[in-house]
């Protein structure tokens, strides 16, 4: 529908064109909107400083997220706005950690509906409830079945949020459109009890499909996605390991698709990684690193570290022997019959031992936590790493912020200062006895996927490569300042996202036409047509 069309009552109530109290008199007249509204015209810095006014009278961050997600369903414009100039304040209220909270209340605190849900009982119809989808131009699509949920597991159809969370970060921190993005939902039910007995639970309140009935659902949407939106990215989200690989692999040569948790995070932390170099002294290629768990995450970043390294020079083999796993079970070897697939490629020779008897055997420079689960880097395993290290390494990566593997503020007093800390989840400033000040770096996936999402719509990429996220590490570490490393800081300040992204874009995008990767001809300038496709948050 011509959007002029659009008047009176049915324009105010449509987010993307509402413009409240800053719609001009002459506005007014053409789409019949006096009486509609307060007599006094405001601007639209107006409007922000009254949205930033109501939202700090917020008592707590899950009644912030829930005032910025009716802000979203009213006044799109005005709702990216506000995120994309206070970035650093909003997105631990829209993403990491509050969205983790948003997930577990998501049937408790419902309003209305943001994305499209695919359900197990739509099965042979996903192609006809996919163009029910308002949008017909869709360029990315963030897709969940709910299994594993940050750290806190199978949350159902409430995974919702993820999805929803994860598109409003490539809008703001990318410019892509809002209309270009699919938030989806694949309920194919859920294992977990307290779910299925709530009733204001809104999935199947069933156990999950598994098997080949559930590959083959998610076949039938991957395939229809091809068909009713042929330029979409897909981004899968939060799926159980052995599904997150097994979808990856079978679809990363032939379909438009990455998964954040395993590509993504690997970028993030490889970035980290090589950053901290520059405080350190050590050379990349010389690193030594460690990681306490061994699911998706885990074996994603060793898996693109391990790409690094070959790329500086080392083979395979000497690559994999700078890369130990530890898990529950102690450490990853040949010797235990308990291994998933993903974890062979990293199982040594060695025989077993516990956490701390691998810190002290093997002496790691680099520490990596993606375990889901709070207090693994207990105060013995940060003074190991002390006693092998002037300045060790440390990513505690696990979401949301109760399941980080440490505090920042343990991390500095239990290093005496000593540690480069980063977590997944932010933490405040700390300052530790004899006034010394840290401010923890956040490695946060919103570094990487919103530059590598925009750099493949540039490009029109066929497919997304593991070499895209190698890019995205390397253009990312270049941008943490000498004042920051100064610091302890291995993550560039996040009030510079956009650019960032906007970096990481033109590299992949550059990549993309070198290696013949694209499905369109080439542009003559790949810089404009990232400016011409930023999406215009001012009226």
């Amino acid at each position: 529908m011509n959007e002029e069309l659009i008047i009176g009552i049915d324009r105010l109530k449509n987010p993307s064109l509402n413009k409240s109290t800053a719609f001009t008199s002459e506005e007014r007249d053409k789409y019949k909107l006096h009486g509609l509204l307060p007599t006094a015209i405001t601007t639209q810095d107006t409007q922000l400083k009254r949205v930033l006014a109501n939202l700090h009278r917020q008592e707590s961050n899950i009644a912030r997220y829930i005032f910025l997600n009716s802000l979203q369903s009213r006044n799109e414009r005005l709702f990216f706005r506000l995120v994309s100039e206070n970035i650093k304040e909003m997105l631990p209220i829209i993403y990491t950690p509050t969205v983790g909270e948003a997930c577990q209340e998501f049937a408790h605190i419902y309003q209305q509906q943001k994305g499209l849900t695919l359900s197990a009982t739509n099965r042979g119809q996903i192609k006809e409830v996919l163009q029910n989808w308002p949008h017909k131009d869709v360029r990315i699509i963030v897709v969940t079945d709910g299994e594993r949920i940050l750290g806190l597991g199978d949350l159902g159809a409430n995974g919702m949020g993820i999805p929803i969370g994860k598109l409003s970060l490539y809008t703001a921190c990318a410019g892509i459109h809002p209309e270009y993005c699919m938030p989806v939902m694949l309920d194919v039910g859920t294992n977990n009890v307290s779910l299925r007995e709530d009733p204001l639970y809104l999935g199947l309140t069933q156990k999950r499909i598994q098997g080949d009935e559930y590959l083959s659902l998610v076949d039938e949407f991957v395939q229809a996605v091809q068909e009713i939106f042929p330029k979409a990215l897909i981004q899968f989200e939060d799926f159980l390991t052995p599904n997150a690989y097994a979808l990856l692999e079978k679809y990363r040569k032939s379909i438009l698709c990455f998964n954040d948790d395993i590509q993504g995070t690997a970028a993030m932390a490889l970035s980290g990684v090589l950053a901290s170099c520059g405080i350190t002294g050590h050379a990349f290629k010389d690193l030594r690193l460690m990681f306490l768990g061994a699911g998706s995450a885990a074996t994603g970043i060793g898996d693109l570290i391990k790409l690094a390294l070959v790329a500086e020079g080392l083979t395979e083999s000497e690559a994999v022997q700078r890369l130990w796993f530890v898990d529950e079970n102690g450490l990853i070897c040949k010797e235990r019959d308990d291994l998933m697939p993903h974890n062979l490629p990293y199982a040594h020779e060695q025989p077993m031992l516990s956490f701390i008897g691998a810190i002290n055997h093997f002496k790691p420079h680099v520490l990596i936590g993606a375990t889901g689960v709070g207090g693994t880097f207990n105060s013995k395993v940060v003074k190991a790493m002390c006693k092998h290290n002037e300045h060790p390494v440390l990513l505690s990566l696990s979401n949301p912020t109760s399941r980080s593997e440490c505090t920042a503020q343990q991390a500095y007093e239990w290093s005496d200062g000593n540690v480069i800390f980063a977590s997944g989840s932010p933490f405040p400033p700390v300052t530790i006895e004899g006034g010394r000040r840290f401010i923890p770096g956040q490695g946060n996936n919103v570094y990487i996927f919103p530059g590598v999402g925009l750099g493949a719509l540039a490009g029109d990429a066929s497919i997304i490569t593991d070499e895209m996220f190698l890019i995205a590490a390397k253009t990312l570490a270049k941008q943490v300042s000498k004042t920051e490393l100064l610091n302890g800081t291995i993550y560039p300040d996040l009030d510079n996202i956009l650019d960032i992204s906007l970096l990481i874009a033109e590299q992949v995008a550059t990549y993309v036409f070198e290696q013949g990767l694209n499905r369109s001809p080439q542009p003559g300038d790949i810089k404009k047509v990232l400016q011409d496709m930023m999406y215009n948050t001012i009226y």
